[in-house]
């Protein structure tokens, strides 16, 4: 590995603040700072994900003259832009003759995805990034690899802190809980969920829901619904929610959850990765999940996990109350998830890969 001795500085660009992207780039600054790599973020607007932002100079700016010159004045040997394409062609015309890479971690259902690289961002990326990086996601290899045939592509694991991410050994609750992270919109299938809970509850009168959401990302007709059904639903009085809770407190709350016998439920119809859930598994909370394509790279059935296909109700039940009741089983995939996460998803390894990334783009 290249020897650093001198700081280096780079820059994310993102829209907005919040979630796995967010959580991504915190994790990637994490990986690289022992490499004497400082990692600026720049925004577009402001959004939760700003509270998580402690080590990292975080700047949203709108005034497309002060983004010019942080661009340019920065120093960054390279640019990171995720999914806001545009921002592709705005950086070329500041006048940066850096490394420039586009970087997708999830781009909603696959073919909205297929959409969005064909009909959208295909110009851009094809006109000013050096290279595409995506996660080990199956269908955006597919895709990147179809569209983008002479464009240099790297697909490898995003990193998760595993010393922060630990089961923090809290009192046991006294209920059973399933949680589930995300918004309030149809693609992360909410509505799935709480079929899932209903028809759990008869046979766990005392199980719990923690709903985990993103106070300022939602569909509003979907909030209202959800809204109604919490108030209105006699059998969702167990159901509590939780907004905007701090990154580094989550590793309590999946605690609790694996304490108190339940797990951790993605209903998602596609995963760009799945970071909520890699999450979990670090805290030796099981996990249950809609076979989401992104989740593939972490999540094996009877492994290090359970896994359903959308829509199959009955199967998500049976899995749910197996991961209730069958202690042994709950242990064995929990033990072997936390293992395979520190095997394959650490930072060392992240930051190995995205090293000989730039050590590779720089000598185009």
């Amino acid at each position: 590995m290249e020897v650093i001795t001198t700081m280096r500085k780079m820059l994310f660009v993102y829209n907005y603040p919040s979630g796995g992207v967010e959580t991504l780039a915190r994790q990637r600054s994490m990986a690289l700072a022992p490499y004497k790599i400082k990692f600026d973020l720049l925004y577009s607007s402001t959004g939760p994900g700003l509270q998580n932002i402690t080590n990292e100079a975080a700047f949203v700016i709108t005034d497309p003259s002060e983004r010019q010159k942080m661009v340019m004045e920065g120093n960054y040997e390279a640019i990171i832009v995720c999914s806001t394409y545009t921002d592709l062609e705005v950086i070329r015309n500041y006048g940066y003759t850096g490394i420039l890479i586009y970087e997708i971690q999830g781009l909603g259902s696959i073919p909205e995805a297929k959409v969005f690289l064909q009909q959208l961002a295909k110009p851009y990326i094809d006109l000013y990034a050096d290279a595409i990086l995506t996660p080990q996601t199956p269908h955006l290899i597919t895709i990147t690899n179809r569209e983008f045939p002479n464009k240099r592509k790297y697909h490898f694991h995003n990193g998760i802190n595993t010393i922060q991410f630990t089961y923090t050994n809290p009192e046991k609750e006294p209920d059973p809980i399933i949680g589930w992270v995300g918004r309030i919109e149809p693609h992360k299938n909410w509505r799935e969920f709480i079929q899932i809970y209903l028809h759990l509850v008869p046979n766990n009168p005392r199980l719990r829901a923690w709903f985990f959401l993103d106070s300022t990302i939602f569909l509003p007709a979907d909030m209202k619904e959800f809204k109604e059904l919490l108030e209105t639903n006699p059998s969702l009085k167990n159901c509590q929610i939780f907004y905007n809770i701090p990154h580094e407190q989550m590793p309590t709350y999946y605690s609790r959850i694996a304490s108190s016998g339940g797990f951790l439920c993605s209903t998602t119809i596609t995963e760009g990765f799945g970071y909520a859930l890699l999450e979990a598994m670090c805290c030796l909370c099981p996990i249950l999940t809609t076979d989401s394509d992104g989740i593939s790279s972490f999540a094996f059935h009877n492994r290090t996990g359970q896994i359903y296909q959308q829509g199959d109700i009955q199967k998500a039940v049976l899995e749910g109350q197996n991961l209730l009741h069958n202690e042994r089983h709950r242990k064995l995939i929990t033990q072997r998830a936390v293992h395979y996460v520190k095997e394959h998803f650490s930072l060392q390894k992240y930051a190995n890969k995205f090293l000989a990334m730039i050590t590779e783009l720089k000598r185009i």
